[in-house]
């Protein structure tokens, strides 16, 4: 049962999403140094090594694969569209459907270059970077739709979006607690996404650990819930999902570079029982 306070704070956390900047939001994020493909050691690199790994696991398989909070980017379906015939993207801010939507139909002026993206996973994938172009056709053949969710309700998307069985895979990075006032909230939200996952599917999850805050654009200072690893695997547990992997990556000094206090990242694979 939720109590006042967490819908108070659910509330105040919608709130602070109006001002969002997907283009900022990128620039401070998904740029050097944190996306340095020169660099074993840079931030991006290290998630897209963890999901191409993964995606490539026989165990992760099937038809539909949900992006639950995709934000205004796309690089965590880049390894999924090779496995799944469908992929379907979801957020809670019109803002950052319509940053999607513009990659997806090819209109230009999109918030950042996905292409190193792209060429990069190429490379992990063992095909030459210039293949970046048919992975690009095949990602924007595969995905679905572009549809509003919200993760604090218990049926987080519309009704009759997803097969009566669910999903087979549910992939989510940096949303949960970021969108959550406290760690009751975030295992909730946990939760509540563990219905739209099929009997047997997987969670991949990536997210932020020791975070306080984080810079949703000029002066869009956001809160989010700080957790360690041990709260992680206590909510995973708490929701239903049975832990299969847990990895850890902690930013080096120079990818510290003040759009938040984040002091590592983890990636989980998961699987609901």
């Amino acid at each position: 049962m939720e109590t006042k306070g967490s819908e108070n704070g659910v509330a105040a956390m919608a709130a602070c999403y109006q001002r969002f900047d997907p283009a900022a939001y990128l620039q401070y994020n998904y740029t050097p140094p944190r996306a340095d493909f020169e660099r074993k050691d840079s931030i991006v690199p290290w998630k897209l090594a963890c999901l191409h790994r993964a995606f490539t696991e026989d165990d992760v398989s099937g038809e539909l694969l949900v992006d639950i909070g995709s934000g205004p980017t796309l690089y965590q379906v880049l390894s999924g569209c090779e496995v799944f015939n469908k992929v379907l993207l979801t957020d809670f801010l019109e803002v950052n459907r319509q940053e999607l939507r513009r990659w997806l139909q090819e209109e230009g002026d999109c918030g950042l270059d996905w292409t190193p993206y792209l060429q990069h996973v190429c490379k992990l994938e063992g095909r030459r970077p210039s293949a970046w172009t048919e992975k690009a056709a095949k990602l924007r053949q595969v995905i679905s739709d572009i549809l509003p969710i919200d993760v604090h309700r218990p049926q987080p998307l519309a009704p009759d979006v997803l097969p009566s069985v669910g999903a087979d895979c549910l992939v989510s990075c940096f949303c949960l607690e970021s969108v959550s006032p406290d760690l009751a909230t975030f295992t909730r939200a946990l939760s509540h996404i563990r219905k739209l996952l099929r009997p047997g599917g997987h969670l991949l999850l990536i997210g932020a650990l020791g975070e306080s805050y984080y810079f949703g654009g000029p002066e869009v200072k956001i809160p989010v819930v700080p957790l360690n690893e041990a709260q992680v695997c206590a909510s995973l547990n708490e929701s239903g999902y049975t832990l299969i992997r847990l990895e850890v990556y902690t930013l080096p000094q120079d990818m510290r570079v003040g759009v938040d206090d984040v002091s590592g990242v983890f990636f989980v694979k998961a699987r609901k029982e």
